[in-house]
């Protein structure tokens, strides 16, 4: 899948770099042709002699080649690339390319790359988890960079945690099926609902829940890379959409959301319901703010519009449903019960028990549940568990 592709490989200044020979050596022996960016300090850990000899091409560095008033074009590297993998990744260079620091070569390629960038970061445990980094590392998937998750084990420092570089046979796999994946969804037409609902009890106070939305909108980016056309209803949420093939409506209330729902439905070719729909909404909303008084308020709730029983019913044999379960008990059984009420072709399951899933975090574990059986994964990113899921709805589209 790499043979003729493009690839600049951005090479930092981390102990990590010596796995950039391998990843050289791995890519071209694939076909991919690679120009080899690397920082002053990624010269202190490996010489670009080597990394020259092994990319069959000079390796850049600096602004300027010689002092004869030859340079080298940041902007057409930009544009001759069809991929570009920064590996090592450290945390100076993660912080720069999340705040568009261009103080050398590689920042000021990154910033003028048209292709897909993808991040595999190497530092110390403690780095990695700090605030900051995390941080930056959420803003670059902002930007739609894919980030190549480090590995656990011991680290330069000799703790033993998670931070070291994805091994180099890993990234080119990683590579690789990002460019594999074909326009299996071209010319279908997905639904997707994401975020929470929010049901008002005044002008300032509403019953809502934890949902980001952040499942949601990877649902989003994954269909529509796959070439679906997708149409996004989402709840109050800080989130942006990257893809041209998204269009995108925003409500607040499930209400609202039903009545977007009900009226895209019919056109589509599948419809997955990842929004966080609020079951119960006030019988009755003050237009003016509730004082506080000396006795207790009561609130008097009804359920909510049910949206995936309403899809459900309207749901015709060729349309492909999409349901999720956030469960705290008896997770399997719940599922399973609500998938037939629901007529959904499946349910993606996640239990509030199982550390890094639910709502607000960037990591989710995931079980898909059909009648055709159980497909357990591991804890992943959310764009990973994404592909997975939508890997299951192309397999019954």
């Amino acid at each position: 899948m790499l043979k003729g592709k493009k690839i600049v490989l951005g090479i930092t200044g981390s102990i990590a770099a010596y796995k950039a020979a391998m990843l050289t050596r791995l890519f071209v022996k694939e076909g991919a042709e690679v120009q080899i960016v690397i920082t002053p300090a990624g010269k202190e850990f490996i010489t670009p002699v080597t990394l020259s000899a092994l990319s069959n091409h000079p390796v850049i560095s600096e602004f300027f080649a010689q002092r004869d008033g030859s340079w080298n074009s940041h902007v057409d590297l930009g544009l001759w690339a069809d991929a570009m993998v920064i590996a090592p990744a450290t945390a100076s260079t993660i912080a720069k390319m999340a705040n568009g620091v261009a103080d050398n070569m590689l920042i000021t390629t990154y910033l003028s790359m048209k292709a897909p960038v993808f991040v595999a970061p190497a530092m110390d445990l403690d780095m990695l988890a700090h605030p900051a980094t995390q941080h930056n590392i959420q803003t670059l998937l902002s930007f739609g960079n894919h980030i190549i998750e480090p590995a656990s084990g011991e680290l330069a420092s000799h703790l033993v945690g998670k931070g070291r570089m994805e091994e180099p046979e890993n990234i080119v796999k990683y590579i690789a099926d990002y460019f594999s994946i074909t326009q299996d969804l071209a010319g279908k037409k997905v639904l997707i609902t994401a975020g929470p609902t929010y049901e008002k009890i005044d002008p300032v106070r509403f019953i809502g829940n934890y949902s980001s939305g952040k499942m949601g909108f990877a649902l989003a980016e994954e269909c529509a890379s796959r070439g679906a056309q997708v149409t996004l209803i989402a709840g109050p949420v800080q989130l942006e959409t990257h893809s041209q093939g998204i269009t995108r409506y925003d409500v607040e209330s499930a209400v609202e959301m039903m009545a977007l729902s009900e009226k895209y439905f019919p056109e589509m070719d599948a419809a997955i319901l990842s929004a966080a729909v609020a079951d119960f909404t006030p019988e009755t909303v003050s237009d003016k703010k509730i004082k506080r008084e000396k006795d207790a308020l009561e609130l008097h709730l009804r359920p909510t519009v049910d949206i995936a029983a309403s899809l459900g019913k309207m749901k015709k044999g060729n349309q492909k449903l999409v349901g999720f379960a956030l469960e705290t008990n008896d997770e399997t059984n719940h599922a399973l019960d609500k998938l037939v009420r629901k007529n959904f072709d499946f349910i993606v399951l996640n239990s509030l028990r199982d550390q890094g899933a639910g709502f607000r975090g960037d990591t989710n574990k995931v079980t898909i549940l059909s009648s055709h059986g159980e497909f357990l994964f591991p804890l992943k990113t959310k764009r990973e568990v994404a592909k997975d899921i939508v890997n299951q709805l192309v397999a019954i589209l």
